[in-house]
């Protein structure tokens, strides 16, 4: 009779501490992807367990069953719409409220896309005090890393306000704005950025590490106290906890600390997208800024950030289901944080819109270089997303060079011709290259009639001397 007590007690005792607990990415105020598969994950002291998984949207229960105590179950989502609440259910019973189904979006990279209207907004009073949208869900990754992959990190969802917005990112937040406006669903945004960090720390180590080229490119980044610059720290601490949780897509601001070896960001940054995808299992879109203009240094034609540039346009034209957002008219050539974010979002926005959610008759990219075509003593370009006309703010477009064979660049005359743009110039008489906007602080004034700017490019594939 003793040793039965003596088991009843300890059974009791295990059941009076179990305990069945979820990610913080599921909690309260979050926002789940319509129409698709939710994962609803989690762990339990139990070791043995059926959970139950129901949703108010059509009280339908899921179950899983608990291994090793970790438990994971697919939960159909509905059209768009809430507040609803999710029930999980096993020895005891957790109840998430306020959950709402929508279009869920991550916002990562630098100090960029970290930027809090706090810290450095155009009109930033007055978008403080209007940023009151109960739909619009934010969930902030705080800044760490880890050597190893993480399953969890620290996080609450909240609802917009103007409480929320000022310290969470300014250009995730426009972007969702644009978004909601423009889809009339709820949007759940997830800002998970560090400033400072350069590609690689959002990378899984092992995929740098294999490359020979990375992992040399790797070692040349410069060392600071401030941010991490270990290959897959962040990607461990920062993505790799969010991998279950279902999105539509991710906007992305990063580059400049990529300056230092920035040849290698024609691979690394291809290699984030694809390595990102894969952890999520999905190919989702992945629209990103292209860095703004900079006074990185006193020499006018130094190129390392156009190289960032040119290789996140060779992205866009070369990954599936990516989209580049221009901001060469909207930076500041003396704060490397310029404060026009709303412009970037919208920007941003325009992609998701029109290549993401098929809204017709939307305007999203700005010329992007084609093709070019010598005449004589000219060359003549021709651009994608050019078909209604070019126009240029000012009075002659600026920031074109032309080159012979002899791979000397001199600054060039250009001029608009339609929706072509004709370059000479009279120090080259048999030209067989033109660059535009490709050097750190150039200021180009190029547009196509919808007022969006054309990216800077190179028709040359010349070898590019950085030292």
């Amino acid at each position: 009779m003793g040793r039965i007590l003596f088991f009843i007690l300890l059974l009791w005792a295990h059941i009076s501490v179990a305990k069945i607990w979820t990610p913080t990415i599921l909690s309260d105020n979050m926002v789940l992807q319509q129409q698709s598969t939710a994962t609803i994950w989690g762990w339990t002291t139990a070791t043995s367990e059926t959970i139950t998984i129901t949703g108010s949207w059509n009280n339908e229960a899921v179950t899983a069953k608990a291994h090793q105590g970790v438990w994971s179950a697919q939960l159909p989502t509905p059209i768009a719409g809430g507040p609803y609440t999710l029930t999980i259910k096993g020895h005891e019973e957790i109840t998430f409220s306020n959950v709402m189904i929508g279009e869920v979006w991550i916002a990562s990279g630098q100090s960029n896309m970290q930027w809090t209207p706090n810290m450095g907004l155009d009109n930033a009073q007055e978008e403080i005090e209007q940023a009151n949208f109960p739909k619009i869900r934010f969930f902030q990754v705080p800044q760490w890393k880890s050597t190893t992959p993480q399953d969890d990190s620290p996080g609450e969802w909240m609802s917009c306000s103007p409480e929320t917005m000022q310290n969470f990112s300014s250009v995730a937040y426009f972007f969702g704005r644009k978004l909601h406006k423009g889809l009339s669903v709820p949007i759940g945004l997830i800002s998970s950025n560090w400033g400072g960090t350069p590609v690689e720390v959002w990378i899984p180590k092992d995929l740098i590490e294999g490359n020979s080229g990375l992992n040399a490119a790797a070692k040349k980044l410069s060392e600071f106290e401030w941010w991490p610059e270990q290959p897959g720290v962040t990607y461990n601490a920062m993505i790799h906890p969010l991998l279950k949780f279902n999105i539509a897509g991710a906007i992305w601001y990063q580059g400049e600390s990529n300056r230092d070896n920035a040849i290698s960001y024609y691979e690394s940054f291809p290699l984030l997208i694809d390595s990102w995808r894969a952890g999520w299992k999905k190919e989702f879109p992945f629209y990103f800024a292209q860095i703004a203009p900079f006074d990185y240094d006193k020499d006018k034609k130094d190129i390392k950030a156009a190289v960032v540039r040119d290789a996140q346009l060779y992205t866009m034209q070369s990954v599936p289901k990516t989209g580049m957002a221009v901001t060469n008219d909207i930076g500041n050539l003396k704060d490397i944080h310029p404060t026009n974010k709303q412009e970037v979002g919208r920007r941003l926005a325009l992609w998701a819109l029109a290549k993401t959610y098929g809204v017709k008759d939307v305007a999203y990219s700005g010329p992007v270089y084609k093709e070019m075509e010598v005449k004589k003593n000219k060359i003549v370009l021709t651009f994608d997303h050019a078909k209604n006309g070019l126009k240029m703010d000012g009075k002659e477009l600026k920031e074109f060079y032309i080159a012979g064979a002899d791979k000397k660049f001199y600054e060039a005359k250009a001029r608009i011709k339609g929706n072509l743009v004709e370059v000479s110039s009279k120090k080259v008489k048999a030209p067989v290259a033109v660059r535009f906007a490709f050097y750190d602080k150039a200021l180009p004034n190029l547009y196509n009639a919808e007022g969006l700017p054309a990216s800077g490019f190179r028709t040359d594939q010349w070898e590019l001397n950085l030292d």
